[in-house]
């Protein structure tokens, strides 16, 4: 059993399931996640630092958090993901997890991110078929909330939601079940990964640079 894995964590559905099916084989070193230093809160999914912090608690895992200025652009991403790869190898990590589902060019990308080093980037649940693996979550007892909505691609009133049966029955069918294409963004706080679940509020919907994100408390 491989227990030198990190996984790369969204604090989403995915990457939630990503760990699932990661751990009926394997042992998990740990998690990581990027977060916006300006703003305190996970990249994209708008999550409280705090929220984040009491999700890894929930799943009895520890998490690096990566902090990233605002606004950061690709040079400087790339040199902190540098600094960090560098750190994972100094502390034995053979694997880096990613919950990507069909994106070639971001699979594309990571791969290259990590040529020049002798971690091996691995995507358990890649071309899953996402209407099928949306249904299996649900069912199989993940609970999410929707924390990010792109309205360039669906309505904010999705926003909010919990991710769902009734939520899956009402998206359009231009968009992905599992919001691939950056649809929408979760915040994963029950699930079968879970050792305790979370108890989580839902606050104000906000719209910030183009994007409406949910906050939680």
């Amino acid at each position: 059993m491989n227990e030198n894995i990190l996984l790369s964590w969204s604090s989403g559905k995915d990457s939630a399931w990503t760990l699932y099916e990661l751990q009926k084989k394997h042992g998990i070193k740990g998690l990581f996640t990027t977060i916006n230093k300006k703003f305190n809160r996970v990249a994209m999914h708008a999550v409280r630092v705090e929220l984040l912090k009491k999700q890894a608690q929930c799943l009895n895992l520890p998490i690096t958090i990566i902090e990233l200025p605002y606004p950061c652009n690709n040079e400087e991403y790339g040199k902190i993901m540098e600094s960090f790869l560098e750190e994972c190898l100094n502390n034995n990590i053979q694997q880096i997890a990613f919950g990507d589902l069909y994106l070639e060019d971001i699979k594309d990308y990571r791969i290259k991110q990590m040529q020049s080093t002798d971690i091996e980037p691995i995507f358990p649940i890649w071309k899953k078929n996402t209407k099928l693996l949306a249904n299996q979550m649900i069912e199989e007892g993940l609970k999410a909330i929707i924390t990010c909505v792109d309205p360039k691609q669906l309505d904010p009133s999705f926003c909010g939601r919990k991710y769902d049966l009734d939520f899956l029955k009402d998206l359009p069918d231009s968009i992905d079940p599992c919001g691939e294409n950056g649809e929408f963004h979760s915040f994963v706080y029950d699930g079968p990964m879970f050792q305790n679940p979370m108890k989580i509020n839902i606050g104000e919907t906000i719209e910030r640079d183009g994007f409406y994100f949910t906050d939680l408390i």
